[in-house]
């Protein structure tokens, strides 16, 4: 641009540069000062004898010069410049000019100097440079629109919250970008109240709500929004913090307390349970044991095959009804972690029959292909039996909301030998229910994640499973197809015992040894009536106490070989008579059973953990305290 200003005598002119408020030069072709106003000495600290007359490179040093130099030719060929950036000023640093350089002409139109007026812009510059450092450095989303809902500034941190990139949004409106469908209505409402000067009602209060992602996914926002008022013109910015990672910690967390409230019931529960076994476990080891030698008595005196057919089906439904107990106490029983010879096919069958009627009841076909005659595996039985356990419960809930048939297999095998493995068991699980979807196969094994509905289900059950498993150097799998097509199909496997015990051969009864004397103490009168008769029908000589004061006063009076005792009994327990005993004759202290259905009261764990005695569990076979109790004399 070519600015024809009228010729301007040296007087006029130095009035002129002296009166701006800026710093003000005139420079000659030959590149010297012609003049310089107070505001340009100041600033560099000289007097105007020592720039008249000076260059620029003289006066202002070569980095100054340097950028001169790039301007002058277009400058001295009429051209009218705005110049801003940074210079090194001699004694005064790096500072930020912002200059209009206006060429001067003579009376025939030919330039002959240029007059320079310069602003020093370094504070401010570096006031907006520390904003926009601030704005693009928040860790939070920035976003600001104008009063009309444009957005006019989008920060880092909003692109990476929101997915979108700054140039994809600048200038459109808010409301399309980060605010779902469902809220823009209510959005709009309130631009349109705030324009027409109606109270505002969001400013400066924090809010939980919901934003939009640039797929399209809804999540949850905390937002600050604040006015802005710059030059007249309005400004809305709004402060984000994304709370996906809040909201599912929070969610993680309110499972964990369900978890724990569950567990505090189970605790209550399991308080309960251990009186409850115990008056349960009385007269089912009374109905085993009477059955058992009901069918003896049959088969003994050649009696009507049908009595002989009733008894046994006696005895089976008492035995199974042991099971389902004693499977029950199992899970519930606190005890350190023990690993021994267990039989996976007894594992099933116990887990099954506890949920056999749960099962029935839900219509669902429970089909069992048990490989006969499995080694053991070397695993904790409670443990594992839970495992299995977890693993049934979950196919039933599965298969209860799905259309009939309603089918569960559960399969048991051995693993081929492989020459980099040791040999293994493995066991599925398998249903022919809803399956589990393709986007949950990845996390159904992660803690506290379900696709149960409310109150059904923690989300720990396959995952507290799996350590279980892994633990015993398995491994528990989801399999891409299960046996019947369709549904959840899960495997495991574990590894074998490595030295399996030969199992013991069974014995009868009643087998020929040396006559022993055998003491039973139990307040349950059929009880005790019931162990004394299979006693005896195993060849022992015995006699029988309703309390532990009575057993005291028959061992005072005659030798007994063993003692067979309750635990809990009114007056002299189980283990006051223990003690007795340890005073008044010690080697009968150490040939004592005790037989309990207490076993999830933590001092009774205690105690006979403490006392070393034999145990043995009701209810119970009665070849079960035949062998204990000839385990303990010298000559079992």
């Amino acid at each position: 641009m070519n600015d024809e200003l009228p010729v301007l005598d040296p007087q006029a002119l130095r009035a002129m540069v002296d009166g701006v408020p800026a710093r003000a030069t005139v420079v000659g072709r030959d590149q010297r000062y012609l003049h310089a106003n107070a505001e340009f000495l100041g600033f560099i600290g000289r007097r105007l004898d020592e720039v008249v007359g000076r260059s620029v490179l003289e006066v202002l040093g070569e980095p100054s010069h340097r950028e001169y130099l790039e301007l002058v030719d277009r400058l001295f060929a009429g051209e009218a410049m705005r110049w801003e950036g940074w210079v090194d000023y001699p004694g005064r640093g790096r500072r930020y000019l912002r200059e209009h350089l206006t060429p001067l002409r003579d009376a025939q139109g030919a330039v002959t100097a240029v007059v320079s007026f310069g602003r020093d812009l370094t504070e401010l510059h570096a006031s907006e440079a520390l904003k926009a450092s601030i704005v693009d450095n928040a860790l939070v989303a920035l976003v600001s629109t104008d009063a009309g809902g444009a957005i006019v500034e989008f920060n880092p941190a909003a692109e990476a919250m929101f997915a979108r990139s700054r140039e994809q949004v600048l200038g459109r409106p808010v409301a399309e970008v980060i605010i779902p469908e469902g809220l823009r209505a209510a959005h709009r409402e309130g631009m349109a109240r705030l324009a027409a000067g109606g109270a505002p009602r969001m400013l400066g209060q924090r809010m939980a709500l919901q934003a939009l992602r640039g797929d399209g996914r809804e999540f949850p926002v905390e937002m600050v929004l604040w006015r802005t008022e710059v030059g007249g013109v309005v400004h809305y910015t709004a402060s984000l913090s994304d709370l996906t990672e809040r909201r599912d910690t929070q969610q993680q967390i309110e499972r964990q307390r369900e978890a724990l409230r569950q567990s505090e019931k189970l605790s209550a529960m399991g308080s309960l349970l251990a009186g409850v076994a115990h008056e349960l476990n009385n007269p089912l080891a009374i109905v085993m044991g009477r059955a058992t030698l009901l069918e003896q008595r049959c088969r003994t005196l050649q009696a009507d095959p049908a009595l002989a057919d009733d008894a046994r089906r006696i005895r089976e439904a008492a035995e199974r009804c042991g099971r389902i107990v004693r499977t029950f106490l199992d899970m519930a029983r606190q005890k350190p972690a023990l690993r021994t010879n267990v039989s996976l096919n007894d594992l099933v069958r116990g887990a099954a029959d506890l949920l056999q009627y749960n099962l029935r009841s839900g219509g669902i076909e429970l089909e069992l292909k048990l490989t006969d005659g499995l080694p053991p595996v070397h695993a904790d039985a409670d443990q594992l039996g839970q495992v299995v356990l977890n693993l049934l419960v979950n196919a039933q809930q599965a298969l209860s909301a799905a259309p009939r048939p309603r089918r569960l297999l559960v399969e048991t095998g051995l693993e081929p030998t492989r020459p980099t493995r040791a040999p293994r068991l493995w066991l599925r699980v398998a249903d022919n229910g809803p399956g589990v979807a393709e986007a949950h196969r990845d996390s159904i094994f992660e803690p506290f994640f379900t696709t149960k509905s409310e109150g059904v289900g923690t989300g720990l059950g396959l995952s507290v499973s799996r350590g279980v498993v892994r633990e015993h150097g398995g491994e528990l799998l989801l399999e891409p197809v299960g046996p019947l097509g369709t549904g959840a199909s899960f495997r495991m496997s574990v590894p074998l015992s490595a030295a399996p015990p030969a199992e013991p051969a069974p014995q009868p009864l009643a087998v020929e040894l040396p006559l022993s004397r055998v003491l039973v103490v139990d307040d349950e009168p059929e009880l005790a009536s019931l162990m004394r008769e299979v006693l005896e029908s195993a060849g022992f000589e015995v006699a029988s106490a309703e309390s532990g004061d009575v057993a005291l006063q028959l061992l005072a009076e005659a030798r007994f070989d063993a003692v067979v005792s309750d635990l809990h009994m009114a007056g002299l327990d189980g283990a006051s008579l223990w003690r007795e005993l340890r005073v008044r004759h010690p080697a009968l202290a150490q040939r004592l059973v005790f037989v309990t259905g207490d076993t999830l009261s933590p001092a009774a764990a205690d105690f006979l953990r403490h006392c070393g005695c034999a145990t043995l569990d009701k209810p119970f076979a009665p070849a079960d305290l035949v062998a204990r109790v000839r385990s303990l004399l010298p000559d079992g």
